[in-house]
């Protein structure tokens, strides 16, 4: 298996030019290799609703992939979907050997597209990086096996823990390469999670404008809507914007009619809305995963919620100091270090001046 490997990890690569636009699919790739395992053609899954990876490889192929390997990130499917079965049009490429990184999680597939091609004669090897393809597809994986949305929260912060300066500035905590990393984050998660006071203090657009890509559904949650109406949230052309508030909230009548903006109310508690009762809604408006950007409070709720899979921080080496100076996350009621939220999996790189820390909340055994 080892000399496929540096094709997967190109298979794996190849995948990510469709970050964005294959939800609530997972993203794909796939490459074949001819008898002599000499690059024959690669595929990719490019968009919901349209052709497989493994079938745009095969058409670049044509008549050259019999007898060949296709080597795939995700187990090729084998029922019929919005696509026919991928299985099937790999037995009738004649294709000889599949190498799969890993299984796919649907129970609609889960082994049984392996069990057809070697029903079929084909050698099937299972493994080959697999645990980067689940990384890829951390979103799929989680939505097919729970339903549930696959949430991230996201901040920057100086070396000292801040997020704004006492009197609540915060442009710009991070560099330009930072903030454009943020955006194209923007384009990979299918709503954006803000609180009201993020919008009132720091009016953002909640786009990825930085970068080319798809717009998240915005997600406000507020109760006061002490809302400008002239805020950015609520001017960019054509990008949903959901306002999230407690059952028999009477104070968004001016947000009535105004055109790509909803108001919902959810069961609450304490006069907060149930985090847990979003995650629900959202699951059923086919919401996959949400990055929640804030403020402190928010974050704060999401995480004592049990909610976070996953945090990006980003720091920067600058000082603020200040005892009313804001950090990312608000009070946890955690006393002792013992009790300390811990992150896992960790992945460490620079952006530019700043450094981007990202890790998977740990679970109790």
């Amino acid at each position: 298996m080892e000399k496929y490997k540096k094709w997967m990890q190109h298979a794996l690569d190849i995948s990510r030019r469709a970050i964005g636009f294959t939800a609530p699919n997972p993203m794909v790739g796939a490459v074949i290799l001819d008898e002599q395992d000499n690059f024959l053609a690669e595929g990719w899954h490019e968009k919901v609703g349209e052709a497989h990876a493994e079938i745009n490889a095969l058409r670049n192929a044509g008549s050259l992939a019999k007898g060949g390997t296709i080597i795939v990130t995700l187990e090729p499917c084998s029922h019929f979907g919005k696509t026919p079965p991928c299985t099937q049009a790999i037995i009738k490429a004649g294709i000889t050997k599949v190498i799969i990184a890993t299984l796919d999680p649907n129970p609609l597939v889960a082994g049984q597209g392996v069990k057809q091609l070697q029903a079929a004669g084909i050698s099937v090897e299972i493994g080959l990086l697999e645990k980067k393809a689940q990384r890829l597809n951390e979103v799929f994986f989680k939505w097919i096996t729970k339903k549930q949305p696959f949430v991230a929260a996201k901040f920057a912060m100086t070396l000292d823990g801040k997020i704004a300066t006492g009197i609540g500035d915060s442009k710009w905590i991070s560099c330009p390469l930072s903030r454009e990393y943020a955006h194209v984050l923007r384009t990979t998660y299918a709503a954006i999670l803000v609180g009201g006071n993020t919008i009132r203090i720091d009016n953002p657009e909640l786009t990825c404008r930085l970068v080319a890509g798809r717009n998240p559904v915005r997600i406000i949650l507020t109760n006061s809507f002490n809302l400008p109406l002239d805020s950015k949230v609520f001017l960019a052309d054509g990008v949903p914007t959901i306002i999230i508030t407690t059952s028999g909230n009477e104070n968004y009548e001016e947000f009535k009619g105004i055109p790509n903006i909803e108001v919902v109310e959810l069961p609450s508690s304490d006069g907060k809305v149930i985090l847990t009762e979003l995650m629900d809604f959202l699951a059923q408006r086919d919401l996959t995963s949400v990055l929640v950007e804030g403020g402190s409070e928010i974050h704060a709720g999401f995480l004592q919620a049990g909610l976070v899979d996953k945090v990006y921080a980003i720091i920067a080496p600058k000082i603020i100091g200040g005892s009313t100076a804001k950090s990312p996350v608000g009070d946890l009621g955690i006393d002792y270090m013992s009790a300390a939220l811990q992150l896992e999996d960790l992945t460490v790189e620079k952006l530019q001046q700043d450094v981007l820390i990202t890790g998977y909340l740990k679970r109790g055994e």
